[in-house]
């Protein structure tokens, strides 16, 4: 049987693009290159971005429509290169060439407000003058759009040397991305991990950050593939741990800080936060109860000679403040503002520390 470019482009054409249910010879995906030499046959696909996650599964479609409907003795396998019309993102380690240094901002469980630390820590850091980003990486909960009342905001994209980015919003002077900009608010985000860990790829390396001092990344509470995904993908420079002060949230944290520091991960720890340390009433400014314990964070940093970066207290309105999409931050001359300012404080002098003491961080590679 003649082999011939018609016959190839007709299997071809029972291929369909997920998503689109069109076939790739129709969307154009099929570059003008099919090469015929007796029984083999070689062709390029044609992509729109670098890092198609269909690719892969098209060549093998592809592979099998030219073998059931062309020939069965075709030689193709292996055959079938790969264009993309964007041009491929950033090697590892430098998808963020700008960007200073990045923080984790970690605990080992829910619950204890490391989302509220972490929000305002960027928005004391802004105050100080910084340039300051944030990425919401707890795909499952996110929370950062509510708290900086940008729910109802949707990202742009933008080509930029022949890619298209995404346009982080900006809110307080605030650059941030989250996984709640692109679904619903009242939708469950109900994902397998390799879908949510190749989400948060896109966020960290298909946006246009720009030029950060901070760079500062909520991770989600407990340790799990997420958290392994970021360290294998970006250098973090160190990492904040927070807790409360009772005994059953230090184990956790203690968790928490063991997965920074084994020897696979070496991810320093620029030191520890203590929230919910004591409540003060308003109209008792000076009265301090410690509902949960006093200095248990204090402690757990004691133990393991990490730095204590700052207590911050429960206070009414840090609460009303993430529930309103305006951090208790902003404002400098309150109690809890100046809890922030502090905290933003002892997170500079850490990081200078760090960078003075240790090299360059590298990324992970964790063997499976």
């Amino acid at each position: 049987m003649a082999i011939y470019p018609q016959l190839i482009l007709d299997a071809l054409k029972t291929v369909r693009y997920p998503g689109t249910g069109q076939d790739i010879v129709s969307a154009g995906m099929v570059e003008d290159d099919i090469r015929i030499d007796g029984m083999k046959v070689t062709f390029s696909l044609i992509t729109q971005k670098a890092n198609d996650p269909f690719i892969k599964s098209i060549v093998k479609m592809a592979e099998q429509a030219i073998l059931t409907y062309a020939d069965k003795d075709i030689d193709i396998k292996g055959n079938i290169s790969i264009k993309s019309k964007q041009p491929p993102r950033p090697a590892l380690p430098d998808l963020l060439p700008n960007v200073k240094n990045i923080i984790a901002v970690a605990s080992g469980k829910g619950g204890v407000g490391k989302s509220t630390i972490c929000a305002n820590l960027a928005v004391a850091l802004t105050q100080k003058g910084y340039k300051v980003g944030l990425l919401d990486a707890d795909i499952f909960g996110p929370s950062v759009p509510k708290m900086f009342g940008v729910e109802d905001e949707s990202v742009a994209l933008e080509k930029k040397e022949g890619r298209d980015l995404i346009i982080p919003i900006e809110s307080y002077g605030v650059k941030m991305l989250s996984i709640g900009f692109f679904v619903k608010k009242e939708d469950a985000v109900v994902w397998r991990g390799a879908m949510a860990s190749n989400a948060l790829k896109q966020l960290i390396s298909d946006a246009d950050w720009g030029e950060l001092d901070y760079f500062l990344i909520d991770f989600p509470p407990g340790t799990s593939d997420i958290h392994l995904t970021i360290v294998q993908t970006i250098p973090i420079t160190g990492a904040v741990i927070v807790s409360t002060p009772q005994e059953v949230a230090l184990a956790d944290a203690r968790k928490g800080i063991s997965m920074f520091t084994n020897d696979k991960v070496n991810v320093p720890i620029l030191g520890l936060v203590e929230n919910m340390a004591w409540f003060t009433p308003a109209e008792l400014p000076e009265n301090r109860y410690y509902i949960f314990g006093k200095d248990g964070g204090k402690r757990l940093a004691e133990e393991n000679n990490f730095a204590l970066l700052g207590q911050i207290p429960i206070v009414q309105s840090i609460r009303e403040g993430g529930d309103d999409g305006a951090p208790v931050a902003l404002n400098t001359k309150s109690i809890t503002g100046m809890a922030f300012s502090e905290l933003a404080d002892n997170v500079i002098k850490a990081v200078k520390k760090r960078n003075q003491e240790l090299g360059k961080t590298k990324i992970v590679k964790v063997k499976q």
